[in-house]
């Protein structure tokens, strides 16, 4: 499933991104890591809900495209939020592409067709960029006083076995405005055969709900435009 290519002009009303700002660091997006030989594409369905003042609970969505090649060569979209019942396609707001050999992100800019690159100075990761991802035996699943992590075992995602985490942070009532004890929880369902997580979700009463899966896996070789910049972009003067 690839999603059409749309360089119009986006909306304000959806100029929203899916990396909402919250009380704790945390990485709502699905890393694809630059590993060579395990090609795929696939789309990220992303679900975010958001309460209001009123008590009613404002629901959004977007859709991308993510993929590897055999290369270890990486593409990662980034596309407005619309709401919930909208029918019309995200907007597509930014492209991500990485080459491990070269080390060069290049981010696109579809509407007004400009890219600029980027050369990362250390080695490319090989996991998702945080610990809070679930280790192939269940291992290393810490606890404390003010969180706790889970083994949620192993299941299947698309065909694709998967061993979950959930990590639970307890905020107390005197330490936020809310007055009353806070329950954050974040889930992580990686696959060590794919190497990326299928399915991220963070949970906090006072910011709402995102929910990443990653669907429609094709374990083939992508397209190599899927990985170049196309044809009439311009390198940006300045970002």
């Amino acid at each position: 499933m690839r999603l059409p290519f749309t360089p119009h002009a986006v909306p304000r009303l959806v100029l929203l991104t899916f990396a909402i700002s919250t009380p704790r660091v945390f990485a709502q997006d699905i890393f694809v890591t630059p590993v060579p030989n395990v090609p795929f594409s696939a789309v990220v369905t992303v679900e975010r809900s958001r309460p209001q003042p009123d008590g009613t609970t404002f629901n959004l969505k977007t859709i991308r495209n993510i993929g590897r090649d055999s290369r270890g060569r990486i593409h990662n979209e980034s596309r407005a939020l619309v709401p919930a019942s909208s029918s019309q396609t995200p907007p597509l707001v930014r492209i991500h592409l990485y080459d491990p050999k070269t080390r060069i992100s290049t981010y696109l800019n579809p509407q007004k067709r400009i890219f600029w690159t980027e050369t990362v100075h250390h080695p490319p990761s090989t996991e998702p960029p945080t610990v809070r991802y679930a280790s192939p035996n269940g291992d290393g699943l810490s606890q404390n006083e003010f969180s706790k992590e889970e083994d949620l075992g192993v299941h299947d995602v698309e065909g694709v076995q998967v061993r979950g985490v959930r990590e639970t942070q307890t905020i107390a009532a005197e330490d936020n405005s809310s007055g009353k004890e806070i329950v954050v929880t974040d889930e992580f369902w990686y696959s060590q055969d794919l190497r990326i997580n299928l399915v991220v979700k963070h949970t906090d009463p006072r910011t709402g709900t995102v929910t990443l899966t990653v669907s429609h896996i094709a374990r083939t070789e992508p397209d190599p435009a899927f990985f170049e910049i196309p044809d009439g972009y311009k390198i940006a003067e300045t970002q």
